[in-house]
């Protein structure tokens, strides 16, 4: 299993769309058989998915996402767990444990064309 999870200096960042790295982990079902953390580029939003496609990934785990990058990467074969926060090492020990869950509280639905804000705005958490 690939998992990536949104990254920012050790935390899991909180705007997938926004997200400046992901940190990468391969596993063998419950342990990490390698982890690299791996920039966007300046991707954002809707190059996220290839993105992540192209590096085989199979779950993200992140903060807020708004429904269309769900869409994307649920309709891609890529499995969402949103909706976290704290540590990106631990949540991916907490995953693989089977204690983390996908959260509705980290959907994103203020997205609207040229708004500026920063996640944890408007309920996006």
């Amino acid at each position: 299993m690939k998992i990536a999870i949104t990254y920012e200096n050790g935390d899991i960042f909180q705007h997938f769309g926004k997200c400046p790295s992901f940190l990468i982990a391969e596993t063998d079902g419950k342990s990490i058989t390698s982890s690299n953390v791996v920039s966007t580029n300046g991707s954002g939003h809707s190059a996220l998915f290839q993105f992540l496609k192209d590096l085989g990934v199979d779950t993200v785990i992140c903060g807020g996402m708004g429904q269309g990058a769900r869409d994307a990467l649920e309709n891609g074969n890529i499995r969402v767990v949103a909706g976290q926060s704290g540590a990106a090492e631990a949540a991916l020990r907490f995953f693989l444990n089977g204690d983390l869950k996908d959260n509705p509280a980290g959907k994103c639905d203020h997205h609207h064309e040229g708004s500026a804000h920063t996640c944890g705005e408007h309920g996006c958490k």
